[in-house]
């Protein structure tokens, strides 16, 4: 069966995915809706050159979700942050499933009105995030819940990039649209991962920022605890040499596992025996997976609740930094 998808926010990003997915058999992209004629355009071309017809373009999200009723099935939303959340709800009303790019939201409040939506509507929603879907933090999730490695004791997470020179007047180090800085634009991957991964609800933190100058947040560090008693530390670094990497290590009572943000890679070792370590590619994963959860094939693994308690974090880090690092108590009240 072909799925039919449409796209809000057409970027590079998007067009970027979309070299794999136009070439796929099992999906059509059938429109876009980007407020930028060149981006639309330099999307079709990508579209084309994978052998598929150009998708009908729209010049805003309203437009394609009006003119599309019937003919879709899912859209994917890859729009600037803040836009997220709107975005979205308007795709799960408008009766379309939805693959929503990362960050899932800016805020709690915007969360739980998605947690609603996706109840009452019984829409399938997932979150691109490479960590969440990836088959090596799927698998890491199922052993730590079985048992496998013991209780988890604490969580050591860094993140690091050249951001500052990267995207150097971009809009994703403009506070009005990106919703944050380093920490989260790239530093929401180690988040996530980590919120998947340790597979309880944040209770306290403690955060740090440091701009460098920019308007948004370029350095952070946090030490939380969470309300299986384990300890957290995130260290997001957005001002150094070229490259990206992470590094996130797991510490159980009878286990020490390593992995990146993204589900790239793992090393486990347990009870002191080293596994061989593993490797996943994960460039075109968001769209394999959002076709098994939705034709009911394996189970959502990056889900609006996780989505949820990412956004509880992300908002207490944004607290705590505004308040000179003074330790803020979570709410984790049912959504």
């Amino acid at each position: 069966m072909v799925l039919r998808l449409g796209v809000i926010g057409a970027g590079l990003k998007a067009a970027d995915y979309a070299r794999g997915w136009a070439a796929m058999s099992d999906v059509d992209i059938v429109a876009t809706a980007e407020v930028s004629i060149l981006s639309r355009q330099r999307f079709g071309d990508v579209v084309e050159a994978a052998g598929k017809a150009r998708p009908t373009e729209y010049p805003d999200a309203e437009a394609m979700l009006k003119a599309q009723a019937g003919k879709m099935d899912a859209v994917y939303v890859s729009t600037p942050h803040v836009f997220h959340g709107a975005n979205a709800l308007a795709v799960i009303e408008a009766g379309f499933d939805l693959l929503l790019e990362k960050p899932m939201v800016t805020t709690v409040d915007e969360a739980l009105a998605l947690v609603e939506a996706e109840k009452r509507t019984g829409k399938t929603v997932v979150i691109a995030f490479q960590g969440g879907l990836s088959p090596l933090v799927h698998d890491t999730k199922d052993r730590a819940r079985r048992g496998d490695f013991g209780d988890l004791v604490s969580v050591n997470a860094s993140i690091w990039e050249g951001w500052a020179k990267n995207y150097a007047g971009q809009w994703k180090q403009n506070p009005a649209i990106s919703g944050g800085g380093f920490m989260f634009d790239t530093g929401a991957h180690m988040m996530n991962t980590v919120c998947v991964l340790a597979d309880s609800e944040f209770e306290r933190l403690s955060a740090f920022t440091n701009n460098r100058g920019l308007k948004v947040d370029l350095v952070c560090a946090v030490a939380a605890r969470l309300a299986n008693g384990a300890l957290v530390t995130f260290n997001a670094a957005g001002d150094g040499p070229p490259g990206c990497e992470s590094a996130i290590t797991f510490f159980y009572t009878k286990a020490i596992i390593r992995i990146d943000a993204w589900g790239k890679w793992r090393e486990v070792t347990v009870e002191g025996v080293a596994e061989l370590r593993e490797e996943s590619e994960i460039r075109d994963t968001p769209m394999h997976t959002f076709q098994a959860v939705r034709d009911g094939r394996m189970a959502n693994p990056s889900t609006v609740a996780n989505g949820l308690r990412f956004a509880r974090l992300w908002d207490a880090i944004k607290a705590s930094a505004a308040r000179d690092g003074e330790a803020i108590a979570i709410d984790t009240g049912a959504a």
